[in-house]
């Protein structure tokens, strides 16, 4: 006898008044008051990675009740993209949209966790707006996307504070989503969607028609 399936509950959630009054709708830079719009977002069980038009990233810990503010020196620019990882330290990867690529190896007060605060930065390779991000689940390695179509890797060496990047892969549009998992890069892009074997550097397309 089959079994009968449970009903589906719909749920409704009200806004995050909590999380959006720890962020300022306007900033004032000189005698200018500018708008501050809220242009990115990843959450996990840990955190709310929210990114800004300002170039801060508001980050908020849902066990503290707590937000923070990271941010690029020099110049403001919107932020595009973010991704947070969680393995044995808090990770949270923050895109430009000049092409600017920073990783926050983020504070824990667990025993044998980080403890100062880190950023590694992915520069001289992207010089547009970054569109994807993507984690291994172990956080050596982060894989970046931008509308130009440039992927790129990065190694990430926690223990030694080293961050080196190389070019992977270019397309001819821009990458709209990158996901990784045991060393095959998905990569969807607006024309195509391929796999990228990153130990052979080979690339596999799914389907055989281009999108319109």
């Amino acid at each position: 006898m089959a079994s009968v399936a449970s009903p589906v509950v719909f749920k409704e959630f009200c806004p995050l008044y909590y999380l959006l009054n720890a962020i300022p709708t306007k900033v004032q830079k000189g005698f200018r008051s500018i708008v501050v719009y809220l242009t990115a977002l990843d959450t996990n069980g840990d955190y709310i990675a929210v990114g800004s038009s300002i170039g801060m990233l508001y980050l908020y810990c849902r066990h503290l009740n707590q937000m923070k503010k990271y941010n690029f020196e020099g110049k403001c620019e919107s932020i595009t993209f973010v991704k947070l990882l969680s393995c044995f330290d808090d990770l949270v990867a923050v895109g430009t949209a000049s092409g600017r690529v920073a990783v926050f190896q983020l504070v824990s007060s667990l025993p044998g966790r980080n403890k100062q605060l880190r950023r590694f930065d992915v520069s001289g390779i992207h010089k547009s707006s970054i569109t994807a991000l993507a984690w291994s689940p172990n956080g050596m390695k982060l894989f970046s996307g931008d509308d130009k179509g440039k992927i790129v890797y990065s190694a990430l060496d926690l223990d030694q504070g080293v961050c080196n990047s190389s070019l992977v892969l270019e397309e001819p549009s821009s990458i709209v989503q990158l996901d990784y998992n045991q060393k095959v890069l998905l990569v969807s892009t607006l024309q195509r969607t391929l796999l990228f074997y990153t130990e052979e550097k080979s690339v596999k397309q799914v389907g055989t028609q281009p999108r319109k």
